[in-house]
């Protein structure tokens, strides 16, 4: 692992996600449950948002702060390619220091969320892999 590296993970949300996201969230606003004017329901941003969480997950990263920015609307049945992106690696003690850069895309290749993370990685077994 070293800066630059980029992990990539692609979900098409449907109904279920976001019906069962709107339970386990409390966020019932009927965007999220009726269909607009050209038949979409609209995924909640922080469900799309889930998607680098499930990179940061493979990397046992441990988020200190996470902010985006949700550009454009995504709707059940989009599939959203997701790219992490190190931006600073750097070791401290027994542990790796991580910052990456977060961009989301759908289908059509538009941006639909940006952002940016920092935190920490513990596991010992990648603290040596790419620092040099």
């Amino acid at each position: 692992m070293q800066v630059g590296d980029t992990q990539k993970w692609e979900r098409t949300f449907t109904e279920d996600d976001v019906r069962l996201f709107g339970r386990v969230s409390r966020d019932m606003g009927t965007h999220h449950i009726l269909p607009d004017e050209q038949g979409r329901v609209m995924v909640h941003g922080l469900l799309t948002a889930t998607l680098p969480t499930k990179i940061g997950g493979e990397l046992n990263f441990i988020a200190h702060d996470m902010s985006f920015e949700f550009v454009r609307p995504v709707f059940v049945g989009d599939t959203v390619r997701c790219e992490v992106t190190i931006t600073q690696l750097e070791k401290i003690e027994n542990r790796l220091k991580m910052s990456a850069a977060v961009f989301c895309r759908n289908q059509q290749g538009k941006v639909v969320l940006t952002g940016h993370t920092t935190g920490i990685i513990r596991e010992p077994q990648i603290l040596s892999v790419g620092l040099h």
